[in-house]
């Protein structure tokens, strides 16, 4: 990836998005290798920008294990623990699954066909083959599904969990087919909600989570997908 490839296009994000997306990526596929010192006037000056939000980037990379910050030190590129990434997982997979049991319960007809709304762009990006905006509209997705809950305390700690795991779960779009799966995976979702039935949309959501987690592996392990 080019120093400037992913500050092209912020389509809403900020400058401390870009730079941490970027990174992640980065780190995620290897290119920057654990025990990488990431210094901030080093990234500031290839990115073009202040040390700020470079700094920010950096915590908020620390948060998902990605990045070891050092008192005194600064920061390095940190040795993933697939044990911790699947406690993350595993946590996230029991939270998406509460929302989505009480999003069918709560849901407005009107959040309904927002969701449903939602799903159909994400087919239509599927045709396309475009992980990118596939990943940014399926973080809308899984938002509106919390929102849906009608639980602002549960909202807000399953979209904290979610940004400690977003650089696995966008890298997992790069798997062949995983756009298709995730799709299907979805549609179980939708379908179950539109029901109204909470132990079944539970159900899929937390094997929806189970399988992100799975393509992860089947990402760090295999390299990623050429881009389409």
């Amino acid at each position: 990836m080019s120093a400037t490839g992913d500050l092209g296009e912020r389509r809403g994000r900020t400058l401390t998005d870009d730079l941490r997306l970027t990174l992640a990526d980065e780190i995620v596929s290897g290119q920057l290798a654990p025990g990488t010192a990431l210094d901030e006037t080093r990234i500031a000056t290839r990115f073009g920008v202040s040390r700020t939000p470079v700094r920010e980037a950096l915590r908020q990379l620390a948060a998902s294990g990605l990045v070891e910050i050092r008192p005194h030190r600064g920061a390095v590129v940190a040795r993933l623990s697939t044990e911790r990434l699947h406690e993350l997982f595993e946590a996230m997979g029991e939270l998406e699954a509460v929302c989505a049991g009480l999003a069918a319960q709560s849901m407005t007809a009107s959040e309904r066909r927002n969701l449903t709304e939602i799903h159909e762009l994400l087919r239509d990006l599927v045709h396309a083959g475009d992980p990118q905006r596939y990943h940014e509209i399926n973080e809308s997705f899984h938002t509106a599904i919390y929102l849906g809950a009608h639980n602002g305390y549960l909202a807000e700690v399953t979209l904290s969990a979610r940004m400690r795991l977003q650089p696995f779960r966008r890298a997992q779009f790069r798997t062949l087919g995983r756009l298709a799966r995730s799709y299907e995976e979805h549609e179980r979702i939708v379908r179950a909600i539109d029901r109204g039935d909470r132990a079944a949309a539970e159900a899929a959501m937390r094997e929806h989570i189970g399988t992100v987690e799975q393509a992860f592996d089947e990402y760090a392990l295999g390299g990623p997908e050429p881009s389409p």
